[in-house]
């Protein structure tokens, strides 16, 4: 037996890839940190025998809730409550309409579930992986920023230092809908270059990918939109979704349910595009600016817990 942590597992792609890891992987015991414990049941609706799946109630938009959590799930591991740790899922993900959302950290929503959350749990889980294991990072292929991938729904990604990202205001006129669009990009280039610098990181036979599901209709990604945008969603979507190159949520999850298994091979650090292995944007390949995401990362989450709440 083993343990595999996923987030973002209570609905949607995320649900979906839960269900069949279950199936895919008799041996496998997922862990699923969740707002309030999730929707009621759905831990139930996973696992009817309720042996196979544990909730634990976090917030990633807090880290104080994320460290209570960590400190639930490394104590299980620790006096063997839970088997060992043999994977993570980052499947868990935010995007707003407007780029003015503070967290109790006073950090801008996005940058902080997309990114700070995964890091976070990341750098307390490491020394608890048993090898060989798998890490897997969900991410978008709107860090390309262009038509192709984006149907022009979505701005381009806009790089500053990570000091200014993980405050709110980094984006021009940031009380919009393209603000917070804007912050959804930047957010998944910014997870591709953590990835690229984890993998450079983590212990032998414990490796680190990064998924992208590609656009999938129905997952919200067009909320609040404009006229224009509504159109699409109403008029253009639909008959999208019927290409061969976008997915549904079924089949979007049940292949991050191949990723986390290992179904779909890959190296460590490598960017799967459904279900292949290819290149990320020329944008996120830049060890200088993984460097200084890292750095800034590290400072973050150790710095001492907030004791004002």
């Amino acid at each position: 037996m083993h343990t595999l942590v996923m987030t973002g597992a209570t609905r949607g792609i995320g649900r979906v890839a839960a269900a069949e890891i279950l199936r895919l992987d008799p041996d496998v015991h997922l862990v699923l940190p969740a707002r309030g414990g999730g929707p009621e049941g759905f831990a139930r609706d996973l696992d009817a025998t309720g042996r196979r799946v544990t909730v634990v109630d976090a917030d990633l938009a807090s880290l104080d809730s994320i460290r209570a959590a960590l400190a639930d799930i490394t104590g299980r591991l620790d006096d063997g409550s839970l088997p060992p740790l043999g994977g993570f899922i980052g499947n868990a993900g935010l995007q707003f309409v407007d780029a003015m959302h503070e967290t109790v950290d006073g950090l801008e929503a996005t940058f902080a579930v997309n990114v700070v959350a995964n890091h976070l749990l990341l750098d307390t889980l490491r020394d608890r992986f048993a090898a060989p294991a798998r890490i897997v990072i969900t991410v978008s292929d709107t860090h390309f920023g262009d038509f192709r991938h984006t149907y022009g729904m979505v701005p381009a990604p806009r790089w500053s230092p990570p000091a200014t990202l993980a405050r709110t205001g980094a984006f021009p006129e940031p009380d919009t809908a393209a603000a917070g669009r804007c912050a959804y990009s930047t957010s998944k280039l910014a997870a591709i270059h953590l990835v690229h610098e984890w993998s450079r990181r983590l212990p032998e036979g414990v490796e680190i990918v990064s998924y992208n599901p590609g656009f999938v209709p129905g997952t919200g990604l067009i909320r609040a939109a404009g006229r224009r945008d509504q159109f699409v969603g109403r008029w253009v979507l639909p008959a999208l979704a019927m290409a061969p190159s976008i997915d549904r949520i079924p089949t979007a999850g049940r292949k991050l349910a191949d990723v986390a298994v290992g179904r779909t091979p890959a190296a460590s650090g490598e960017y799967i595009d459904r279900t292949r292995v290819t290149a990320s944007s020329d944008e996120s390949y830049d060890p200088e600016r993984e460097r200084e995401l890292w750095e800034f990362l590290g400072e973050l989450v150790s710095a001492r817990p907030r004791t004002d709440q």
